[in-house]
């Protein structure tokens, strides 16, 4: 604990250089920041690898004698993601943004507080403390999104966000009260047998699950999350769909650590929330042009993953069985892990393009490639690792939940267990799909707009963080077996003692004896691909016809994906505009599609819309003289009067 909370305290107090050293503040909040997570770290790997307990407390007596923060291996496990991504989207940040103007200073002390909050919600051990690190991760995440406030759209997603996470937060507050009604104490501590089955587990479990899913974005409470990370800077929506949604992950998972026996159907509504979060989020994403709003309806696909994974495991700890919690329960830790690896990658690439080109737009990108090949490399394994393709992280995660589906179906035949592994392979096939349409369109073919004619790659400082988590997300899928001492630490918090073994993990090191040989194969085709593109000769590509080929001959990022949100157009409800052509010589046109938000843009916002136009037809009453109101006061106590009396 020495460790952890000399790291909690350089992080949050990193930023504070910063606001009084202009030349040199930045770097040396970078490098309070690097050695706060390096020691947290170290604190995280003593809990996961070292010791037989795995745990430490913090006397803390005027609340709890027994502690009030305890980093626990499921706890410790966390800690690795909070403490890894952020420390590197600080050295990313040094070059996202100069320190010549007043917002990087602001967002640096945020940044800090901001991961000190999330470190000390993942060892809460009491109600009141993960309470206040969950509000105080809140505020600061919300000045983060606000960072650009001269932006309209700006202001708004991040007012969302605000009412999103104070909404859950109430829900928060009501099931704590449940809980500690329960157990007769406010500190994190087992349920009683039977208490999840009672109706007051009942709306304990479903207030959690509001509160929680809130926060993850799990569908249909999803709907501040698009708006968020598109509004906030790269490396803080790094921080957000990596670390940040996986707070409400881990609230679920600490849930189901406390209840011995988990009713059936929570199992199965962690599964169909899954696969509606996976399912539609994919689509969703294939719909958009917004390259950073693409890849936040990629983090509702992947919380829906999660999700699944979860659900399983759940139900194997309702039903006994140990391979299934197993199984099950580290798919979704290890999803938890590789989720925020890749997709920090990819917002951090995102972020490089849009440095490079100012536009997130990717009908206005295109032969980035040439101009930019490392960012085009890190963002090519982070598109192949959250499509769940071999020999990447992505892909080790969703194996481990995809036998816990076939273990589900062979040994206890379930319609759960079968509308998983149907959702896992939509949700992969639709993944492929919107990130072949997103390479396509950003890095490769022709520029089509001045800005990716001018773009040139990012700094160092923005390269190193890729390259780092590029390289993480090819370890794990590389050599997974590396972290099964972790998993068989984590999985014994949650599931039934005994259930732990690691007979089920046992096949881990062949993925290994299967990536290498791909890996090398891989290697082999680009060498000879090069080696022929060198030696053949220089011919054009098939004209179709035109004497001069131009940009707008390309697949555009909406016709590419048209067939599929087409087809998916009861669900997605898409708003196409299709060019009118006239005459024999008729005026340029282009064909663009867009998907709404269905929860936000076509529900919420015309519904609330439509109440402010009501009320605005009540402000005849609003006279502004006095008299008036004395009048109104008046009749409300009489009503008042005559309704005590009846």
């Amino acid at each position: 604990m020495i460790l952890f909370g000399l790291g909690l305290l350089l992080i949050g107090c990193s930023g504070l250089p910063g606001l009084f050293l202009r030349e040199r503040g930045a770097v040396i909040a970078t490098l309070m920041f690097g050695l706060g997570a390096l020691a947290g770290l170290g604190a995280a790997a003593r809990v996961l690898f070292g010791g037989p307990v795995g745990s430490a407390l913090l006397p803390a007596l005027p609340l709890s004698s027994q502690g009030l923060l305890r980093l626990d291996p499921l706890g410790a496990f966390f800690l690795v993601p909070v403490l890894l991504l952020p420390a590197c989207g600080s050295i990313y940040g040094l070059g996202y943004w100069g320190d010549h103007q007043e917002n990087p200073r602001r967002l640096r002390m945020l940044y800090g507080l901001t991961t000190a909050f999330l470190a000390l919600l993942v060892a809460a051990a009491h109600t009141l403390v993960f309470l206040l690190a969950w509000e105080g991760m809140a505020i600061t995440a919300f000045f983060m999104v606000i960072t650009e406030d001269r932006e309209p759209q700006t202001r708004r997603a991040a007012w969302i966000y605000l009412v999103a996470t104070h909404s859950g937060t109430l829900c928060l507050f009501a099931a704590f009260a449940l809980m500690a009604a329960a157990t007769g104490s406010f500190l994190f501590s087992p349920l009683g047998q039977g208490f999840a089955a009672s109706p007051r587990g009942t709306a304990t479990f479903l207030l959690f699950l509001t509160g929680f899913g809130l926060k993850a974005g799990v569908l249909p409470l999803h709907f501040w999350l698009p708006e968020a990370h598109t509004a906030a800077p790269s490396h803080v929506s790094a921080v957000m769909s990596g670390i940040l949604i996986k707070m409400g992950i881990l609230g679920m998972i600490r849930l189901i650590s406390w209840v011995p026996d988990p009713p059936y159907w929570w199992g199965g509504l962690f599964i169909t929330l899954g696969a509606l979060s996976g399912l539609l989020g994919v689509a969703l994403a294939l719909g958009q042009h917004d390259l950073k709003r693409l890849l936040a309806y990629h983090s509702v696909e992947n919380i829906g993953i999660i999700l699944l994974g979860l659900g399983l495991g759940t139900l194997g700890k309702s039903s006994g069985n140990p391979v299934l919690q197993l199984l099950g329960f580290a798919g979704a830790l290890l999803h938890v892990l590789n989720h925020s690896l890749f997709k920090s990658l990819l917002f951090l690439g995102a972020g490089s393009i849009l440095h490079a080109t100012g536009t997130r737009n990717l009908e206005r990108m295109g032969g980035l490639a040439h101009t930019m090949p490392f960012t085009a490399g890190t963002f090519l394994v982070g598109s192949w690792a959250i499509c769940g393709l071999p020999p990447l992280n992505g892909f080790v995660s969703e194996w481990l939940i995809y036998l816990a589906a076939f273990q589900g179906v062979l040994h206890s035949p379930s319609a759960w267990a079968i509308l998983t592994l149907a959702a896992l392979a939509l949700i992969g096939a639709l993944a492929a799909a919107c990130f072949t349409k997103v390479f396509g369109a950003a890095f490769l073919g022709t520029p089509r707009s001045v800005e990716a004619v001018g773009a040139v790659e990012s700094p160092n400082s923005m390269r190193l963080p890729m390259g780092i988590l590029a390289c993480a997300c090819l370890v794990i899928g590389l050599a997974p077996a590396l972290l099964v001492p972790m998993l068989e630490r984590v999985v014994s918090v949650i599931a039934v003692p005994g259930a732990a073994s690691l007979a089920g993990l046992a096949h881990l090191p062949l993925l290994t004896c299967i990536a290498l040989p791909l890996l090398a194969l891989a290697a082999l085709l680009w060498q000879w691909a090069r080696k022929g593109a060198s030696t053949g000769a220089d011919l054009p590509t098939w004209d179709c016809g035109y004497t001069v080929p131009l940009p707008r001959a390309q697949y555009t990022a909406s016709s590419f994906a048209d067939g599929l949100v087409s087809g998916m157009r009861i669900a997605l409800w898409p708003h196409v505009h299709l060019p009118k052509l006239k005459g024999f010589f008729p005026f340029p046109g282009r064909f663009q599609s867009h998907v709404p938000d269905p929860i936000l843009d076509r529900l919420a916002a015309p519904t609330l819309a439509f109440t402010a136009k009501g009320f605005t037809l009540l402000r005849f009453f609003q006279s502004g003289q006095l008299q008036v109101y004395l009048l109104y006061i008046l009749l409300t106590l009489v009503a008042l009067l005559v309704w005590m009396v009846v």
